[in-house]
């Protein structure tokens, strides 16, 4: 809540590099609808992949790490799970499964964090609940030696604090006094000083990443592992989650360098999918069935051109020979010739599309 407070109260403007993620973002956003629409085909290899690389990912980066041949049967199979470990990278897969059936219906406040954080520590005594003992961020390292990185919100204090965290959020939305994806980097900054469970705050932080990108009309986290990307960058990650939550108990931290480390995984996340999307094969006859998907949805005559814009990956000499391939199956008539030819589709049953 420090962070809404601080950004509130200054009203200060968005750092350079902040407003050029946010430019950037927004282009990839109306790119993705599009793409979604064009690729539908080839959108289920990426989502399998995407599933498997989060759940694995998320959990790794917090140490819990399963055998790789068995990561495919945990994920998509029922299997008898073995150890401690399958179990959180099962419960990772429901609370990912959770998050993209409902997508925005889905909202985020107390039920849900609690909800998620459940799920992702596989119903173990402790989970979806708040913290009962103090627990600060120990940094260990490989001579045996240990530090406080980070001292967070008492457990006393952490139900108010998380309370005041969700309200800031809602406020923030609902004024408009700051952009929704900046907003959406400063809820999980200052969730993660909060560090309000005993175990599993990381990866409730990351459901709650791709929560709120579903919330804000970007679903590439179902397709490109947001997780994954985070644990590539996983540096940069406990690099500038410690620069921004220097002085975070007294509201004079520098928020800005976790706020566009979280846009920075987001565009990567986009640009991978319209890379991946390029590469991913399309299952035979999917082009077919886009361009027949496109022409029975006219209403009224229609060009060539029509189904061009709807269908930018099929190119002009296809379109026009399945158009003829229709007309002379009675499907389509057609007035006029070249460009200017209007088509009219016929639904099979006598009578012609309204």
């Amino acid at each position: 809540m420090m962070t809404f407070r601080q950004i509130a109260a200054r009203h200060e403007f968005l750092p350079v590099a902040t407003s050029w993620y946010l430019a950037d973002l927004g282009e990839a956003r109306g790119k993705q609808a599009l793409f979604i629409r064009q690729a539908s085909q080839r959108l289920k290899v990426l989502r399998e992949h995407a599933l498997i690389e989060s759940a694995v990912s998320s959990n790794r980066i917090e140490g819990v790490e399963v055998d790789k041949t068995r990561v495919a049967t945990i994920i998509f199979g029922r299997p008898l799970l073995r150890n401690r470990n399958e179990e959180e990278v099962a419960g990772y897969r429901e609370a990912l499964k959770l998050i993209h059936e409902q997508g925005i219906a889905l909202s985020v406040s107390e039920k849900t964090i609690l909800t998620l954080h459940r799920l992702a520590l596989w119903e173990i005594g402790y989970a979806g609940k708040y913290k009962e003992k103090d627990a600060d961020i120990i940094q260990k390292y490989p001579d045996g030696t240990s530090r406080i990185r980070f001292k967070t919100v008492s457990a006393v204090e952490t139900p108010a604090a998380m309370k005041e965290l969700l309200d800031l959020w809602d406020l923030a939305l609902r004024e408009r006094w700051i952009h929704p994806l900046v907003a959406l980097a400063a809820f999980n900054l200052d969730f993660l000083c909060v560090h309000p469970f005993r175990d599993g705050n990381g990866r409730v932080s990351r459901l709650l990443f791709l929560l709120m990108c579903y919330h804000f009309g970007y679903e590439v986290g179902r397709y490109i592992s947001l997780e994954r990307l985070i644990e590539q960058y996983k540096e940069r990650y406990y690099e500038t989650l410690e620069q921004s939550s220097q002085f975070w108990h007294e509201g004079k931290h520098d928020p800005w360098p976790f706020i566009n480390y979280y846009l920075f995984i987001l565009k990567t996340a986009c640009q991978e999918f319209e890379e991946r999307l390029s590469q991913t094969k399309e299952p035979k006859g999917a082009k077919a069935e886009l361009v027949l998907n496109t022409i029975r949805k006219q209403t009224g005559d229609f060009r060539l051109s029509d189904i061009e814009r709807a269908c930018p990956s099929v190119g002009r000499d296809w379109i026009r020979s399945l158009l003829s391939n229709l007309k002379a199956s009675g499907e389509l008539t057609c007035q006029g010739r070249g460009p200017a030819a209007r088509w009219h589709y016929h639904d099979g049953k006598g009578s012609t599309s309204k």
